[in-house]
């Protein structure tokens, strides 16, 4: 496990995912108190990705419940196996017979077969989904439960019965309880809010976009073939497509995507046709390309944008927008 703040930053660095300390705080609470984490933000800011960093950074193995609107018990706890248990049934119809041989009724034959339940409703019949598969783990793993938000309240209601202590009543088995309680991550787009209840259990963190040194860093340390130039005129123009009024602002996975490409591409430098011919790249409507195309005209000609770290007059985002614990 993490044995320091610093360590979570360390591990999580090594595995090549810029950690603020408010972030590395969370995950260490979150480790030290064995709560689940609730991670909120716009999509593509890196929320599944820090699940991913903290089982490679621990060793432990993912596992990944993705969520959807209509997403029920039966398909994030177990299923039963019924046609392995009829194949069993079949195989097995003779020593049936001898079970029944000699009741003089239908009753009793009928309670012969009831003793051998433990038979046909067992371990082997039940096929595991993610949160049944955390548990039952001999060790311990990260449950991702990523895009909580897509799944009904219903289910969410289900969800704290499971977080909860972490047991599961299978009413033909019992009670199963989990052998090393995993670390669990939730993560939200926002699409609708999370109810207080389910927040209560959980550590809340919000990740936004970061600020153009921090998206700088990301770039250089994903990109490493990137022109140093060349990162900060992508970065800088990604920050000031997200000031436009889009249906959808590019995420930083969309400004690495767009970095990549350039870099394909053998791009020195952006310029107004070079940005035309790769805006759907990080633009995924027309109506936002045209709106930015419009927006970015005086920009790109202006262009040759300072460099991220030379832009002394770049304020930084509003802290309070950053990672927060609350």
């Amino acid at each position: 496990m993490f044995s320091s703040i610093e360590d979570v930053i360390e591990r999580l660095a090594d595995c090549r995912y810029i950690c603020s300390r408010q972030i590395a705080t969370v995950l260490y609470l979150a480790t030290e108190l064995e709560k689940p984490v609730l991670i909120e933000g716009p999509a593509g800011v890196g929320k599944t990705e820090l699940a991913k960093v903290v089982s490679e950074a621990l060793g432990f193995d993912l596992i990944r419940l993705q969520c959807y609107e209509g997403l029920d018990e039966a398909k994030a706890l177990y299923e039963w196996e019924y046609a392995k248990q009829l194949l069993y049934t079949q195989i097995l119809k003779d020593k049936i017979g001898e079970i029944v041989a000699g009741t003089g009724s239908l009753d009793e034959a009928v309670n012969r077969i009831a003793n051998q339940d433990n038979v046909f409703f067992s371990d082997r019949f039940i096929l595991p989904r993610p949160l049944l598969q955390s548990i039952k783990a001999e060790r311990r793993s990260v449950l991702l439960i990523d895009e909580i938000d897509k799944s009904d309240s219903e289910f969410e209601a289900f969800l704290l019965e499971v977080l909860s202590d972490f047991t599961v009543s299978v009413p033909e088995i019992g009670t199963l309880r989990a052998n090393q309680v995993p670390i669990v991550v939730l993560t939200s787009n926002n699409a609708r809010e999370m109810s207080d209840a389910l927040k209560r259990r959980c550590l809340h963190l919000y990740i936004d976009f970061p600020s153009a040194e921090q998206e700088l860093e990301i770039v250089r340390l994903k990109v490493p073939d990137i022109q140093a130039s060349l990162a900060e005129q992508v970065v800088r123009t990604v920050q000031k497509i997200r000031e436009i009024d889009l249906k959808k602002v590019p995420s930083i996975s969309e400004t690495l995507d767009w970095a990549r490409t350039l870099t394909i591409l053998n791009v020195d430098e952006l310029d107004d046709q070079i940005v035309n011919d790769t805006f759907n790249v990080i633009l995924k409507y027309e109506g936002d390309i045209r709106k930015a195309q419009d927006e970015l005209k005086d920009f790109l000609r202006a262009g040759k944008a300072p460099a991220a770290e030379e832009g002394g007059e770049e304020q930084p985002q509003d802290a309070a927008k950053k990672d927060l614990l609350h």
